[in-house]
């Protein structure tokens, strides 16, 4: 018999099918791509820092009418709608370059947080011929610059407030996700956490609605703008939600 999981296709399968036709047509591929979807959930649940499932469940939802439906409201405002329909891509940055910046500009910061953290931005082989993919890539590609701007660490609780700020700016699919599954996770497995979850979330979300849109900036042609310009800007608080 074949183990479970080979029903399923890896992150790697995923992704490549992604590149080249991401919305499935056939009855058995929505299938799977639906079952992908809840076993990247359910792992999610008892392994909340697993990024391999995180990915597997934000691919597996990019051709939801979850997403289409946040791809067509983000669009209301203008410079949001521009940006989508220029397929906005800069160049790719060199962390070695922005990391000799000045001292707390954007450029700066956010190569000293990748640094310090080890994280290592992956680009996604996206078909962008569709609003939603192309949602889903520049998400991916700026969500550690949200973390800067915002000031969100990337602690587990700190990430769910970052994603209840994505619901407030875009209602982001896989944002609904993660906070529903730290919601169940925490009652079930870890109770004691829920004030400083609940916090998080609500601060996210306040913060959210009040800033203007996140995604349509283009943050990469003002890497030396101080971060505390850019919060000014968008009417964050200028030390982050956090002190940062």
């Amino acid at each position: 018999m074949k183990p479970l999981t080979s029903a399923y296709p890896s992150i790697a399968e995923i992704r490549q099918s992604l590149a080249t036709n991401p919305f499935p047509s056939s009855e058995r591929d929505r299938n799977v791509q639906f079952l992908t979807m809840l076993k990247a959930f359910f792992s999610l649940l008892v392994a909340d820092a697993d990024l391999t499932a995180v990915d597997e469940l934000s691919l597996s939802l990019v051709d939801s009418h979850a997403y289409r439906l946040a791809a067509a409201e983000m669009q209301r405002d203008p410079d949001v709608a521009a940006l989508i329909q220029e397929r906005y891509q800069p160049p790719a940055h060199d962390l070695d370059r922005l990391i000799t910046y000045p001292i707390g500009s954007l450029g700066q910061v956010y190569a000293a947080m990748l640094q310090d953290s080890g994280f290592e931005r992956i680009e996604m082989p996206l078909d962008l011929t569709t609003d939603t993919a192309y949602v889903e890539y520049r998400w991916q590609q700026t969500h550690d610059l949200w973390h800067v701007i915002t000031g969100f660490s990337t602690d587990e609780i700190s990430e769910i407030g970052l994603q209840a700020f994505y619901l407030a700016q875009f209602r982001l699919p896989l944002a609904g996700m993660l906070v529903a599954n730290a919601l169940i996770g925490t009652t079930l497995l870890a109770p004691e956490a829920m004030p400083d979850l609940l916090r998080a979330i609500a601060l996210g979300w306040e913060l959210g609605e009040q800033a203007k849109p996140l995604f349509a900036q283009r943050w990469e042609e003002a890497w030396e703008k101080p971060v505390r310009q850019w919060r000014a800007e968008l009417g964050l608080p200028l030390e982050g939600v956090l002190g940062r």
